[in-house]
């Protein structure tokens, strides 16, 4: 309690927390009182959708409209569209609407391409960040928009949305160290081992645009990942800043990229790598769900607070684990996540900025994405329940 305190003490002034607003949803997480009866997989996913949509709707009318906001945050309320996680809502829309029969999702994953192509450079990058039009590119956040151009072309028929995809990856692969690491365009201007999820849709690119040189670019970052990884499964040079912890965020990023990378290879060396960094994870986790916010080697945990974003990638990563290499153990921990993550779901019925929203982290005053709904959690919460439900991989899993 006493940490607590001394944590809201400190609060800097910029989040304005007097607000009463502010205050309310501070008291709740101080108290206890967010937690909330944990529904079905159904309820959760109806009411994330929901709010990414309203998310979408707060730009109507503006430049950047057809994407969707970044999220909401104390400081600023509803935020610009931010190409990058605009970009692999996409996948998330299109399985929804499966699953919730709820076809305006169709049309809404078309706006958000539409929007994407619409601020593609000539040299086939994206915009690095929202609110900056022309802002730096940026590798990950490419890779990222690419994974919802392919969703456009499997899903949608949209011949543009591979040709955009297409260039984007020749765009990476000019950017790539021999060594298979990006160190250019690169977010601070330091290598990330969780760009393992471009190099991802890098390969997913290759292989159902027959590009060799993709996929041989996507291979060798993988390659040069595995190097990062230490002997506890933890991966280096994985954090945002280069002498930074990488949040449970990043750590699931590098283990998806990696997982889904060896999938689509056949490589099962690839695939034990991605399984030894998920079992490190699942060894730390809370009997009521929990992971830290920040891990160090040897999966030592380094804060208090819990990444929501980052618990939601772990229970994909662990239902994917089980689906494809039949490791059913890891059922059990994405369970927990998810209904950690679920008790922590606002379900107001305001149909407002809260309601149905993912903060960053619980606390919502922990160190990532603080005092923020995030659109990137909504989104992987959503894909965890849309896979939990339906038994297949969000995105689709494509070989061909």
């Amino acid at each position: 309690m006493t940490n607590k305190l001394i944590s809201l003490i400190q609060l800097p002034f910029r989040y304005k927390p007097w607000r009463p607003e502010h205050l309310s949803i501070i008291f709740d997480d101080f108290t206890g009182l967010v937690k909330q009866p944990v529904q079905t997989d159904e309820v959760h996913l109806q009411a994330a959708i929901d709010w990414l949509c309203r998310a979408q709707d707060q730009r109507l009318g503006q430049k950047d409209q057809g994407g969707v906001s970044a999220g909401w945050s104390f400081e600023d309320g509803w935020l610009p569209s931010y190409p990058e996680t605009s970009g692999y809502i996409v996948e998330t829309f299109l399985a929804a609407e499966q699953i919730l029969n709820q076809p305006d999702l169709r049309q809404r994953a078309g706006k958000i391409l539409d929007w994407e192509l619409s601020i593609q450079s000539a040299d086939g990058s994206f915009p690095g960040h929202f609110g900056e039009a022309g802002s730096k590119p940026v590798i990950f956040n490419t890779g990222q928009i690419m994974h919802g151009m392919i969703a456009g072309y499997l899903h949608l028929q949209r011949n543009e949305c591979l040709e955009a995809a297409v260039n984007a990856g020749r765009w990476m692969v000019d950017k790539q160290d021999d060594d298979g690491c990006w160190r250019r365009s690169v977010h601070n201007d330091t290598p990330h081992t969780y760009n393992t999820r471009s190099a991802w849709a890098l390969l997913r690119t290759g292989l159902i645009a027959n590009e060799k040189d993709l996929v041989d670019a996507a291979v060798k970052n993988i390659r040069w990942a595995l190097t990062q990884q230490t002997p506890s499964g933890w991966f280096k040079t994985n954090a945002f800043t280069e002498n930074g912890l990488p949040f449970t965020h990043n750590i699931a990023y590098a283990i998806r990229g990696i997982l889904e990378s060896g999938l689509l290879l056949e490589d099962e060396e690839i695939i034990a790598a991605a399984i030894k960094a998920a079992a490190g994870q699942a060894a730390v986790q809370r009997a009521d769900g929990w992971l830290a916010g920040t891990y160090a080697d040897a999966w030592e945990a380094r804060s208090s607070y819990c990444c929501l974003t980052g618990l939601a990638q772990m229970s994909i990563i662990w239902l994917r684990l089980a689906q494809t290499q039949g490791l059913k153990e890891f059922e059990q921990n994405a369970a927990l996540g998810i209904n950690y993550v679920k008790s922590n779901h606002r379900l107001t019925g305001k149909k407002d900025h809260q309601d149905g929203g993912i903060a960053g982290s619980a606390p919502i005053w922990g160190r990532y994405s603080m005092f923020e709904y995030p659109n990137w959690a909504a989104k992987f919460f959503s894909d965890a329940l849309l896979i939990r439900i339906s038994g297949q991989s969000v995105p689709v899993f494509q070989k061909d």
